[in-house]
């Protein structure tokens, strides 16, 4: 009797492992990620997250949801009507603190999984012969200087436009000063930026942009255009505030800009509610990050994306699963 209760035991010593292997493959999820417009990179982090997921659990569905933004996001999440949501670290930050145009703080809510990108650097674009006249060289000459000047910002309801007015309020260049000195903002978005700039309607362009985006390219074809720095002073101001980080745009990056150039960059994260099943977070986070490949291969844009990257989230904390992960290997 007691041999027979031994082999028993050895032998669901061999089999039980298998089985809950193959339980823990069979798992599948059928999620949403709210994103931005359709088309565009957002879009296409969609489906790189899809295939991410359905390598560690086949099966699984990642349903890339069109929404208003990373602001529209938060409440998506709040409310439930998305799994995943695709969020920027300032956007982040103003939902952390319940700065407009949230009403009150709701970090108790969100959390988040991963970094999906940190280069999406805000570009000061000025054209060339508006800085010569006025003898501009850094971001923050334009307060020295005063000079009338039109600067284009993203549309109100997009964060970069956030950040843009927040880096020119760090100089003394709020939407008064500009005004007061003859010039003004125009709300533009991406798109008609680098119209405005080429038919000379406005002087300098300032938004989260990838570098060598096309936007700058098809500008900088048709104008002379010049790239400003900002000071280290202006960088941790607009950080402090914004939730943004320092970053370095590679001299040569342009052709007409050799040199290194200094500014802060928006980030996007995955973003998920708080209360989400920690063995869930935790799978999820597993699945994301050992197959990140699939995620950094849904565009030339994504190439830089590691896992330490994506482990480099400190405006909010990660998710209880997801921190589980990170610390088992390493990356917290």
């Amino acid at each position: 009797m007691k041999i027979s209760i031994k082999k028993s035991v050895m032998a669901m010593a061999l089999v039980v492992p298998g089985l809950m292997m193959n339980v823990a493959s069979a798992q599948e999820y059928k999620l949403t990620v709210a994103g931005a417009s359709p088309g565009g990179l957002w879009s296409l982090l969609g489906a790189g997250l899809d295939s991410a997921v359905k390598a560690e659990y086949p099966g699984s569905t990642v349903t890339y949801q069109t929404s208003g933004g990373g602001i529209a996001n938060v409440a998506v999440l709040q409310r439930g009507d998305a799994s995943l949501g695709m969020v920027e670290d300032a956007v982040l930050q103003l939902a952390r603190d319940g700065a407009a145009p949230f009403r009150e703080p709701v970090n108790d809510d969100i959390r988040v999984l991963a970094y999906l990108y940190t280069w999406a650097p805000m570009q000061a674009v000025m054209r060339k012969e508006f800085a010569e006249k006025h003898g501009i060289s850094s971001f923050e000459d334009i307060a020295e200087v005063k000079p009338p000047i039109t600067i284009a910002i993203n549309k109100r309801d997009n964060i970069a436009s956030n950040v843009a007015e927040t880096m020119l309020e760090a100089i003394g260049a709020g939407p008064d000063e500009l005004k007061s000195w003859g010039g003004d903002i125009i709300y533009a978005a991406s798109s008609e930026q680098s119209g405005l700039l080429q038919d000379r309607r406005i002087d300098m362009l300032l938004n989260s942009l990838f570098v060598g985006q096309s936007s700058i390219m098809q500008a900088a074809s048709s104008v002379d255009v010049k790239l400003l720095p900002l000071s280290e002073d202006t960088i941790q101001e607009v950080s402090e505030k914004t939730g943004t980080s320092a970053f370095t745009i590679p001299g040569g990056a342009y052709d007409w800009a050799p040199e290194e150039t200094q500014t802060v960059s928006v980030s996007t994260a995955l973003a998920v509610r708080s209360d989400m099943d920690e063995e869930m977070a935790y799978n999820l986070t597993k699945a994301l990050y050992e197959n990140y490949d699939k995620i950094a291969n849904v565009h030339p844009a994504m190439e830089s994306l590691t896992p330490e990257v994506m482990a480099d989230v400190d405006v909010v904390p990660y998710h209880d699963g997801a921190e589980r992960y990170l610390k088992e290997v390493g990356l917290r």
